[in-house]
């Protein structure tokens, strides 16, 4: 399949490592720097995966409530969303699942989406509505809540804050000193940048960038996708999946720095930095996973 989406100047020395394959639909990556392992999730073939270079890939949850992203917390239990039950939860040491948030205001979330944590252990995550409008993502079903929203969680107290309201919010990720949340919008097909406050609320929303709406419109019509994952490295610069089978780079001033085309021609949902010294991207590009060396370093997942 020929990708129309091109890798720029800046990344053609990138060489890819597939390490993983035969799968439905992968998302969720998130590497554990201890254990020194990727887990992700396949969410349509409903199960979780894990990866590691002496053993390979492994098959850790089935069925996984159609598991979208995944995050750790500073004592390395995994936080997951989970489409199935709409709920974020948390993997305990033992193997247990403890539920971190299934309701807001007394109503059902509508399918938590992606998932960050804040070094003060402060849990972030999105709400839109994917798992309950496509049966592929989850189960079809009326939404409880008449918006989607981007949460912010208090892991102790599990008090649940909405922080904002967007029509379709995905993939979020803060600058490397957390003074920024970045928060893009699927449907929109725009980041937005907000202000965090000491309080670990939100403020001074504006956008970052549209520039992916008006490159989505030179992607393979059939390939297009929209805003995604997204992660930051440790210089600021933010790197946003989709539109079309692409990572977008930019530098912290919204200025586009360069393309990252997927290694298969295909979608492109989420990737994660990983290794020791956190130079490795991994690239979940839908039924293939692959490995890349870069020249930065990104922010790590939680703390060694």
């Amino acid at each position: 399949m020929e990708c129309k989406v091109k890798t720029t100047p800046n990344y053609q020395h990138l060489k890819f490592e597939k390490i993983g394959e035969g799968f439905v639909f992968i998302e969720g990556p998130v590497w554990n720097p201890r254990e020194k392992n990727l887990t992700f999730s396949d969410i349509y073939g409903n199960i979780m995966r894990r990866w590691s270079p002496e053993r390979g890939v492994e098959v850790i949850r089935d069925p996984s409530g159609k598991s979208n992203g995944n995050a750790l917390d500073h004592q390395g239990r995994l936080i997951t969303c989970e489409h199935i039950s709409r709920t974020l939860t948390r993997t305990e040491h033992d193997g247990s699942i403890t539920t971190l948030a299934s309701h807001y205001d007394g109503k059902h979330l509508n399918s938590p989406n992606d998932v960050i944590v804040k070094s003060d252990g402060s849990i972030y995550f999105t709400d839109p509505r994917s798992g309950i409008e496509s049966d592929k993502a989850g189960i079809i079903r009326k939404p409880d809540l008449d918006f989607c929203g981007v949460y912010r969680l208090e892991p102790e107290t599990k008090e649940l804050t909405l922080l904002v309201e967007f029509p379709k919010p995905n993939g979020l990720a803060f600058s490397p000193d957390e003074s920024l949340l970045y928060i893009n919008d699927t449907k929109m097909s725009h980041i937005r940048v907000f202000d965090v406050k000491t309080d670990g609320t939100l403020t001074n929303d504006r956008l970052f960038t549209d520039v992916i709406s008006e490159l989505g419109a030179e992607a393979d019509k059939d390939m297009a996708g929209k805003p995604d994952g997204m992660k930051v490295d440790v210089e600021g610069n933010v790197y946003c999946s989709g539109p079309g089978p692409a990572i977008y780079v930019y530098n912290p001033d919204a200025t586009l720095q360069g393309v990252i085309a997927s290694p298969n021609g295909d979608r492109t949902a989420n990737f994660a930095w990983g290794d020791d010294d956190w130079k490795t991207l991994y690239v979940c590009a839908s039924t293939e996973l692959y490995r890349v060396r870069m020249n930065i370093p990104g922010i790590p997942s939680m703390p060694v």
